[in-house]
């Protein structure tokens, strides 16, 4: 639970943070995140099962924001967006992973679906501050 609300401040915080002081990349890359999470949480609210197999709805979604990502990177000039859409791509490998060996323990195939958002959400925060330094120095202030 704790980590869930971990999760929670983090994913609004560099959101709200990438939306009102990033650029194109850092707002687009922001609105995904916020799209995927709240969408992925509705899926999973009332599924008692949860990661027993795989969750073909979770799978879609972050498949989705993969290609959401990997859009982005390809079409802005720097270079940490590809960090997020290659971390997004290790959680497509997490899926893989429990059809590969349907015997993976739920928790262990949960964590590896999971972990990766952490360190997503906080490259966006310091992407988003990047660009606002780099505004900041361009305009002379």
């Amino acid at each position: 639970m704790i980590l869930v609300l971990a999760f929670d401040i983090l994913l609004v915080a560099s959101c709200v943070y990438a939306l009102l002081r990033g650029d194109w990349d850092s707002r687009t890359i922001a609105m995904i995140c916020t799209g995927a999470s709240v969408i992925s949480h509705i899926m999973l609210r009332d599924n008692v099962a949860r990661y027993s197999s795989v969750e073909v709805g979770v799978l879609v979604i972050d498949a989705l924001t993969f290609i959401g990502f990997t859009v982005v990177a390809l079409a802005s000039s720097r270079f940490w967006p590809l960090w997020i859409a290659g971390l997004q791509l290790t959680t497509l490998l997490a899926h893989a992973s429990k059809e590969i060996e349907i015997d993976l323990v739920p928790q262990a195939y949960a964590a590896a679906a999971v972990f990766w958002s952490f360190p997503i959400l906080i490259i966006l925060a310091i992407g988003t501050w990047h660009a606002e330094q780099r505004r900041e120095s361009e305009s002379g202030t």
